[in-house]
């Protein structure tokens, strides 16, 4: 994995990702923390492709203990500079990193395209992750069925999925915004919206 592009563009990363990365962010780690089995405060999450760590600040203040995994130099020293002392990053490829000890909950958020065997990476995963794998999927780059059946034999078999409609270049009014979140629950009009726009975020446990 080449990590050029991104070493160009660590600073600020977060900032220059999301029109609003607070509210994004919160919601991300929010579907962290509750879907699938919950997280507890004192479970360990490790961010795989954590980029400059942005995840990191809304996970601490639910009290989980974050662990960021990135493949860039530039990134991991940005991802350092946010959290100071606060969390642990370190510098790994998402396809050969394994923690030294079990996580509770493994993210891998817009980055799942980078593994080199998604089922292979999925087994890895499910090797040292207790609790959940949590991470997003374009429905239109990917068949949902093949990723299920790759989650099934990696042994992760209770899967939850939800549609995520928080945009994240595009900055909405907080009523306009509460409105499309709420739509991810109503199903037939959230599938509908998932062929052409936004993403599933996908729990699969043991």
């Amino acid at each position: 994995m080449t990590t050029a592009k991104y070493d160009r563009q660590a600073e600020a990363w977060t900032e220059k990702s999301y029109a609003d990365a607070a509210r994004y962010l919160a919601r991300r780690a929010e579907l962290i923390a509750t879907l699938g089995p919950s997280l507890e405060p004192g479970d360990t999450v490790v961010d795989l492709a954590c980029g400059d760590a942005g995840l990191a600040e809304p996970l601490l203040e639910r009290g989980l203990r974050y662990l960021g995994v990135d493949a860039s130099e530039e990134m991991v020293a940005a991802a350092r500079r946010r959290v100071g002392d606060r969390a642990v990053i370190v510098q790994a490829d998402l396809n050969d990193y394994e923690p030294t000890e079990p996580v509770a909950a493994t993210t891998c958020f817009r980055a799942i395209y980078y593994a080199r065997d998604r089922g292979d990476f999925f087994r890895r995963a499910a090797c040292y992750t207790e609790k959940k794998l949590v991470f997003d999927l374009n429905p239109r780059q990917y068949q949902l069925d093949d990723v299920l059946g790759e989650l099934h034999a990696a042994g992760l078999r209770q899967i939850e999925l939800r549609p995520f409609f928080t945009p994240q270049t595009v900055a909405l009014p907080g009523p306009l915004a509460s409105g499309l979140e709420a739509v991810e629950r109503a199903g037939p009009l959230a599938r509908l919206a998932l062929r052409f726009r936004f993403t599933y975020v996908i729990s699969a446990s043991p």
